[in-house]
């Protein structure tokens, strides 16, 4: 392959017949199964290597971009995006392409960013008014017991906190 490929780092111990599926698995946090389905789908470079048992063999740079999928993934990246991905590292001279489709997709994750922290913010502002309704009913019921009088419950009275 040529032209930059940029993955992640990998851990120094991969050996160098690579590692079985389920290594792998374990390494990466996917399961067997997700890792067949990714290479079916052909979201990997190159379908993994075999042993002489015909078993997968995962190398250094399988599990780079394994890595690479799962960020993509976490991400927000559809499967069909990162097919086109892979579909563009396999060629040379694509580079123009690759930066243009993850400089895209980086606007989507920010969007989905700015999204996720107006949500946060609005859940914030439910714990604040639920803990002020919880404090103002402790008030309540400790007054009313130093009044020595009975409490009344719970104030059904709606304060904006639904």
């Amino acid at each position: 392959m040529s032209g930059p490929l940029l993955l992640p780092d990998v851990p120094d111990e991969i050996p160098p017949g690579g590692l079985s599926i389920g290594e792998t698995a374990a390494l990466t946090g996917l399961g067997v199964e997700t890792l067949r389905y990714y290479e079916r789908e052909g979201l990997l470079l190159d379908p993994a290597p075999r042993d002489a048992g015909g078993r997968r063999r995962y190398r250094r740079n399988d599990i780079a971009w394994i890595s690479g999928l799962i960020m993509l993934r976490e991400t927000g990246m559809p499967i069909a995006d990162i097919r086109v991905m892979a579909d563009l590292s396999r060629r040379s001279g694509t580079e123009a392409e690759r930066l243009e489709f993850l400089e895209r997709h980086r606007e989507r994750v920010i969007e989905e960013m700015e999204r996720t922290k107006r949500h946060l913010s609005a859940i914030d502002k439910k714990i604040d008014a639920y803990r002020l309704h919880a404090q103002e009913t402790q008030a309540k019921e400790a007054h009313a017991k130093e009044e020595g009088e009975q409490p009344h419950g719970h104030d059904d009275e709606d304060h904006g906190t639904r």
